[in-house]
């Protein structure tokens, strides 16, 4: 049996909590020191560039390999960009795109910012086949319902990612598209075949490993033909017997956030949930976003606990800190990477975000003249895995008035504003959105409009409508593609 002093080294490489503030407080840098596996970067650690350099730097002066990460997923799921939205189109659009080069070249400078932050592991690309229109968390960050192009352009993703020096997590395994459930806030359930899960959602995951991707995220998701009553990020047969087994994954396993609804509320908790992650195969215990010193030290304790009465074998914990030192090794030692002899790259060209925005930009229908057109964006709320990122199309068309109004706006209202002037509709996820198809319709029906989708678009098609245009995301690049298509750049 391991020392107290030895086992706590081990249970720190396993750990991948987050901190507050836009500077790391004492315990964090501490951890640091003792050898934590790496900390998550939110949005709310980001004020600017600067900053932000100063915060990954004193973090890596304390270990030149600790892990820091974040979810730069380009698109709607941005932490650098999050007080404007992206440069870049998020995944969505870039199928629609369906340019391997361009998702490379895309990700690759994504993969350059973050290098230039300081920050060597990206929790993305998301490899979710996204075959449910309604899906609450996945939508526009899934590449699209085609396995193939899915498969494609995540591997070319990776590619790009990682040429930059930053690790890629391939996420969410075995695939969150089809739910229907959002898991931060409870379990969702996949009840397909194995047959299935195999042909439509472990088609991309088989692509990342063979395009080595470093790392794989599993998700909070239960696939009661493989999982059982489970979630896959508690499930042995999801983590050994299919990812490491059957599809050959000798990388880091990462966990999507412990404190997340699905995970929590089956394990007893995030310090639970730890233990059982470990049991199931899990390398690397993302905590979640609400995390303090309190908490890190519950875990550790918990997990100490575990392999002190057996729950947790010793040789167990000494694997999954082995796979977290070989990213560690691998990022550090990664030319272009952020590693402890990096100066602060230049920062890459985001012209090419909005060319590969503009190109995803599809149009149904006669757009007309629209110079002197009311814009109006339909209020919408965010998934927890967005945030409050700003979107639609005020920073890009500023000779326009501009008007927010919820899905339940009284149509006249809006009218009378509008007085002989078209309408442009702007909404995100407009099909799933309540009371928003019956505003558009309304107003369709009485005066010319056009309707910009920024969400994930779905069969529904809004009946009177001029026009009806797909932007495929709403990030500040997709929000610039519409406002240009339509005529409104100012």
């Amino acid at each position: 049996m391991a020392s107290d002093r030895a086992l706590r080294k081990l249970v720190l490489r396993t750990l991948l909590p987050s901190f507050p503030g836009f500077a790391p407080p004492d315990w964090a840098t501490r951890l640091v020191a003792e050898g934590i596996g790496g900390y998550v970067v939110y949005g709310y650690n980001i004020a600017a560039p600067d900053q932000l350099r100063a915060l990954t730097r004193r973090l890596r002066d304390a270990n030149p390999e600790v892990l820091l990460s974040t979810d730069e997923e380009g698109g709607d799921v941005t932490r650098l960009a999050h007080t404007v939205g992206s440069p870049f189109p998020g995944n969505a659009a870039l199928g629609v795109a369906d340019d391997i080069a361009l998702t490379e070249r895309v990700y690759r400078a994504i993969g350059q910012q973050l290098a230039a932050a300081g920050l060597n592991l990206n929790l993305a690309p998301s490899l979710d086949v996204n075959t449910a229109d309604d899906n609450p968390i996945i939508g526009t960050r899934s590449f699209g319902a085609d396995p193939v192009r899915v498969a494609d352009q995540g591997a070319a993703a990776i590619q790009g990612l990682q040429s930059a020096g930053v690790a890629a997590a391939a996420k969410h395994f075995p695939g969150h598209g089809a739910t229907r459930a959002d898991s931060h806030l409870e379990l969702p359930t996949v009840d397909v075949p194995l047959a299935v899960l195999r042909e439509r959602d472990l088609a991309p995951f088989v692509a990342a490993i063979k395009a080595g991707t470093r790392a794989v995220m599993s998700a909070h998701i239960r696939v009661p033909a493989l999982t059982g009553e489970l979630p896959a990020t508690f499930s042995d047969r999801a983590l050994v017997d299919l990812l490491r087994g059957e599809l050959g994954f000798t990388g880091t396993l990462v966990t999507d956030a412990l404190e997340m609804g699905a995970a929590a509320a089956l394990s007893g908790g995030v310090p639970r949930g730890a233990v059982l992650a470990l049991a199931a195969g899990a390398d690397l215990l993302c905590l979640g976003a609400e995390v303090d010193e309190e908490l890190v030290d519950a875990v550790l304790a918990e997990i100490m606990a575990a392999v002190r009465d057996g729950r947790l074998p010793t040789a167990r914990l000494e694997d999954a800190a082995a796979h977290v030192d070989a990213l560690a090794a691998w990022a550090a030692d990664c030319p272009g990477g952020p590693g402890p002899d990096a100066g602060d790259p230049a920062a890459p060209d985001e012209r090419i975000g909005y060319e590969a925005a503009a190109r995803a930009v599809r149009v149904e229908g006669s757009i007309g003249e629209l110079r002197d057109a009311l814009v109006v964006q339909i209020t919408s709320e965010s998934s927890i895995a967005v945030g409050s990122v700003p979107w639609g199309l005020l920073p890009h068309a500023g000779g326009s008035e501009h008007l927010r109004v919820s899905p339940g706006a009284n149509p006249a209202q809006v009218l009378h504003c509008a007085g002989a002037r078209p309408i442009v509709l702007v909404g995100r996820d407009l099909h799933r959105t309540p009371g928003a198809q019956a505003l558009v319709e309304a107003l369709a029906a009485e005066h010319p409009v056009v309707v910009v989708e920024m969400g994930w678009p779905s069969p529904w098609r809004p009946v009177g409508a001029r026009a009806f245009v797909r932007t495929y995301g709403a990030s500040h690049a997709n929000g610039w593609a519409a406002a240009r298509m339509l005529g409104l750049v100012s």
